[in-house]
């Protein structure tokens, strides 16, 4: 966002006349500040302690799921976006409630909310078999060199996700990257879904950390969010169709995959 700021040069006098005199009357201008910077480069945050990685979507490729959801939903996978926002919204009204279901019985029922919305029949049974293909998805092409070069570099990486313990256990497990991780957390031990603070200062302090310690890398925008309004620092992977939100503070980083995220991390020198 551009900053204005005013300042006695941006002053200039015109004549105005009153009565019979003419008389100097000063007139605000206001000028655009220079220099403006729409991200912050590498130089403008310190070196994290720990990175918190996001697996749905940001180390995973759920485009495996379109056949299924597609399926399940008559042979339209352009709603797959719809039913994976609606499964955030819900797990997001159970958390409000103070109430708790897995991710995956969160998804399986708003996939059946999404097809009775577009009179498309559904049982729960079809609702749980379309989703199931979650917990077998491979990663994005560069993820596993990206975890890689953060470790050598020294990085501790914690994988950090709305899917309980069993499910990402068996993702990671899957998608071949389970070793790389320091620690796995699923937000089912504190029984809030991100982006609510009380996951982040959960997080944090499961792994000894003050909050501007962490940094998240998230494909999310809703999840560098929460992150960033928990005092951690964030990082955002623009995977394709994903947006940051335009509320909140613009992320530390903000780069197109996990190994340009990496990348701009192992330039920073302790």
């Amino acid at each position: 966002m551009k900053e204005f700021r005013n300042s006695n040069e941006n002053l200039i006098s015109n004549a105005l006349t009153v009565g019979n005199e003419e008389i100097s009357a000063p007139t605000l201008m206001v000028k655009e500040e220079e220099n403006d910077s729409e991200e912050c480069s590498v130089g403008c945050f310190q070196r994290p302690k720990v990175l918190f990685f996001d697996v749905n979507e940001t180390l995973l490729d759920l485009n495996m799921m379109k056949k299924s959801i597609g399926a399940a939903l008559g042979g339209h996978p352009e709603l797959m976006s719809l039913w994976f926002t609606t499964m955030l919204q819900y797990s997001l009204v159970t958390t409000v409630a103070n109430q708790y279901h897995d991710f995956g019985k969160i998804g399986a029922a708003a996939l059946m909310m999404v097809a009775h919305k577009n009179g498309i029949n559904i049982t729960d049974k079809q609702a749980k078999d379309a989703v199931a293909p979650i917990l077998a998805l491979p990663a994005h092409p560069e993820v596993k060199e990206a975890l890689l070069l953060l470790k050598k570099e020294g990085y501790k990486l914690v994988a950090f996700t709305n899917s309980s313990n069993k499910a990402v256990e068996t993702q990671l497990k899957y998608a071949g990257i389970h070793d790389l991780f320091d620690d796995v957390l699923s937000i089912e031990d504190v029984g809030k879904f991100k982006p609510h603070t009380d996951t982040y200062n959960w997080a944090a302090k499961k792994m000894g950390l003050k909050p501007s310690e962490c940094m998240l890398i998230a494909a999310h925008g809703w999840d560098v969010a929460g992150a960033n309004w928990a005092g951690w620092q964030t990082a955002f992977v623009s995977r394709p169709g994903q947006q940051l939100f335009p509320l909140a503070n613009l992320p530390e980083i903000n780069e197109k995959n996990i190994l340009s995220v990496a990348q701009k991390l192992i330039s920073i020198r302790l």
